[in-house]
């Protein structure tokens, strides 16, 4: 299979790639946590190493830096004498634009001038000392905004109440007569005025108010427009800082190399072998799996370790391959033993009854690396009496918790300061990299260390999307009504891996996102009354992890690409089809229909041109896509794809929309070329020339339809990944009567 070049939507379009984190297990953001009970590993699904970490109780809080306390009216609002409103953000950036997104919802019950508005990261040592008044640092699971938007509008309703008070003291008047409009507080009777920069000092010395009305969606001014980002002009400027981009005085620099075989170690290595190499400095043991050079250079370093010589223990995985892996897991497809996930009736005695008229296939995806941009770094600092680290992370918290562990060292006693990810999908989430970090600044002490992953170890070190495999056999009627459903998923459990307490007796509740019924998170869209949804579970060895977009991404491929075989079969139009057993679904059925009007599926396509369609549900979003492609001489195009997702609220939909682009690229991206093969008990993919991404020329014009319908938070940046790929699928069976069943598509011939 070929892609061939496509067209953006005018060259003009912004086509921002957007980074998102991966799925983290819903623990809801709790202020008010104390920190004795604080575990670090319990706030979210994303830790891997950092996993069962604990922050023990440290001492009273202090202000960042001197005069903030004078400035700071809230943990959440600090406005500087120029006018400067500061918010401050947990979460973590990492392109999917969740610090414009919340700085708006602060702004938005602030009622300040957003001209004025910036942002920065509270510390999670900060945080900790102050009873975790930020709230959850995991950045993932499209839970950024959703899972903060109440507490910190709640924190801009209380600033400006206090700023008013604080104004209406000063003149001796009652609250109430005052009034405020982009940060400007007016007294009308009197005719006097102030602003937030003048009266916020007093602000501060007040007590704050609780259970402030916040505004209707309806009434917003700030929130829910399309406004900038706040970091696209530092972004284009190159005054960002990443990672990668840390200088610190007098700062060395480590290239590291691990055992590449899961589950082998280092035996040892030839330190003396370049130990006179330009800019060598130190070769050190960084644990038992890995080597570091460090050096004046990265440069350096890197090349010094690719000369050190080096035994691996290769471990019991050796012989290890994909198709290994592929037979464990077709032999789970009909395994007896199998967790359920969904059931309604009796499935299996109505296949039996219909099994003449039942339709079966199997599906498959493969291993996907996260492929950041920006490879896995982090710079340390050690001594005996204090640890730092500055770091891009899914998760500030998580990465502290690392640190202390790394440093052996109390936690009142480190510190990390957060900066933007250049992408994390998930995979900075764990906190292995931050670790190797810390381990070699303890080998120099006193000296900042810079750790930058090379390509190729990041390939090879991954937390990686984990194959499956997907049976599923439908019974239709006489009618050609869907009777019957039983869907087998076997399959690696990523949480039996990185959080083995987030299992409900065994099962993982992950593997069936979108697959519950009535799940707020993500629901099954189909009334069937014979349902059976189960899952064999098949670990191999491989370390699996959160991908941007976790299990809804193949779920939606098995489902809706099965839902259009049953309708061919059926003899149906598949939107027809899928009408019919959503009629109890109406936010499914009407983010279906809207992308079904837009896409005009009533109406005939141009000449050589073939659509298909896909809808599901997860991380608590609504979504759906229409794809139009065609295929000439086994040359595929895809021309144009709608989507339409309903949040409940959108908060800035010019990033809604730049978000379902980048999903789209990431989700294709896969769906097309990426494909991570294990071979000799390690993956053979190293770099980009062997796990391609989309190119922009590859890139379909992408129509984005948001139909909020209000009343609850869903996320965006993750649940339009999974609609993308099944609904190219349906398209190229429109196109070629080909059911293409197993992924990447290069694997393929459609001529």
């Amino acid at each position: 299979m070929t892609i061939t070049d496509t067209q953006s939507r005018g060259a003009a379009r912004d086509r921002r790639k957007r980074n998102d984190g991966r799925l983290d297990d819903g623990t809801p953001a709790d202020v008010s946590l104390s920190r004795r009970r604080f575990l670090i590993g319990s706030a979210t699904a994303l830790g891997g190493l950092s996993l069962g970490f604990h922050l023990p109780l440290i001492g009273s809080a202090a202000a960042a830096e001197p005069g903030a306390a004078a400035r700071e009216v809230n943990a959440w609002v600090v406005i500087q004498p120029d006018e400067t409103v500061v918010v401050r953000i947990a979460r973590s950036e990492m392109g999917q634009g969740t610090l414009t997104g919340l700085a708006q919802l602060v702004a938005e019950e602030l009622e300040c001038d957003w001209a004025n508005v910036t942002t920065e990261y509270p510390t999670p040592g900060q945080s900790v000392a102050r009873d975790r008044v930020w709230g959850n640092f995991s950045t993932g699971g499209s839970r950024g905004v959703r899972e903060s938007h109440d507490y910190m509008r709640q924190g801009g309703a209380a600033a400006r109440e206090m700023l008013i008070a604080a104004a209406a003291n000063a003149w001796g008047v009652p609250a109430g007569e005052c009034t405020v409009a982009k940060g400007v507080i007016t007294h009308s009777a009197s005719g006097r005025s102030t602003t937030y920069g003048k009266v916020a000092t007093a602000a501060a010395q007040l007590t704050p108010p609780t259970d402030i009305p916040l505004k209707d969606p309806q009434d917003w001014a700030i929130a829910g427009k399309p406004l900038p980002r706040l970091d696209t002009a530092d972004k284009l400027t190159g005054k960002q800082v990443y990672g990668t981009d840390v200088q610190l005085p007098g700062m060395l620099n480590a290239a590291i190399r691990a055992c590449p075989y899961f589950g082998g170690k280092l035996e040892s290595f030839d330190a003396a072998a370049v130990a006179d190499m330009p800019g060598v400095r130190h070769v050190v043991r960084v644990d038992d799996t890995a080597v570091a050079v460090v050096a004046d250079t990265w440069w350096r370093a890197k090349t010094a370790l690719d000369a050190l010589p080096v035994v691996w223990d290769e471990g019991p995985n050796r012989a290890l391959t994909s198709a290994a892996i592929a037979d464990m897991l077709a032999e789970g497809l009909d395994a007896d033993d199998a967790f359920i996930g969904t059931q309604a009736g009796d499935a299996r005695a109505t296949l039996a009854a219909h099994a003449g008229k039942t339709v079966t296939a199997t599906y498959a995806v493969p291993y996907q690396h996260h492929a950041t941009m920006e490879p896995m770094n982090a710079t340390a600092l050690y001594t005996p009496e204090k640890c730092e680290v500055w770091v891009p992370t899914q998760n500030g918290e998580a990465s502290l918790a690392a640190a202390a562990q790394a440093a052996e060292l109390p936690v009142e006693r480190c510190e990390v300061y957060k900066l933007h990810l250049g992408g994390g999908f998930g995979r900075r989430g764990f906190q292995d990299y931050v670790q190797q970090a810390v381990r070699i600044a303890r080998q120099v002490p006193g000296t900042p260390v810079k750790l930058i992953w090379s390509r190729e170890e990041d390939m090879l070190h991954g937390a990686y999307h984990p194959t499956t495999q997907c049976k599923l056999t439908g019974a239709l009627d006489d009618d050609g009504n869907l009777a019957a459903l039983h869907m087998r998923i076997s399959g690696q459990s990523i949480l039996a891996s990185v959080r083995p307490e987030g299992m409900q007796g065994g099962m993982d509740p992950v593997v069936f996102q979108g697959l519950f019924l009535d799940n707020p998170e993500g629901s099954f869209a189909y009334d069937v009354e014979h349902l059976l949804i189960d899952h064999a579970m098949r670990n191999p060895a491989v370390p699996p992890g959160f991908w941007r977009g976790v299990n809804l991404n193949q779920n939606a491929i098995y489902v809706e690409c099965f839902m259009d075989e049953l309708a061919h079969a059926a003899g149906v139009d598949p939107l027809a089809f899928r009408r019919r057993l959503m009629a109890n679904h109406p936010k499914h059925l009407a983010v279906l229909d809207a992308v079904a009007e837009r896409v005009g599926w009533d109406s005939a396509p141009p000449a050589g041109v073939h659509r298909g369609l896909a809808q599901i549900m997860g991380f608590g979003s609504y979504v759906a896509a229409a794809a139009e492609v065609s295929v000439t001489d086994g040359r595929l195009r895809i021309h144009r794809i709608v989507a339409a997702t309903d949040p409940g609220h959108v908060v800035n939909p010019a990033q809604v929309e730049r978000q379902v682009e980048g999903s789209f690229v990431y989700g294709l991206s896969a769906g097309l070329f990426g494909e991570c093969v294990v071979d000799g008990g390690r993956m053979v993919q190293e770099n980009f020339d062997t796990y391609p991404v989309m190119l922009m020329a590859d890139m379909p014009a992408v129509e984005t339809v948001i139909v909020p319908s209000g009343g609850f938070w869903g996320g965006v940046g993750e649940p339009t990944i999974a609609v993308a790929m099944p609904a190219v699928l349906n398209a190229i069976f429109a196109a070629t009567g080909k059911r293409i069943r197993t992924l990447p598509l290069k694997q393929h011939d459609l001529a």
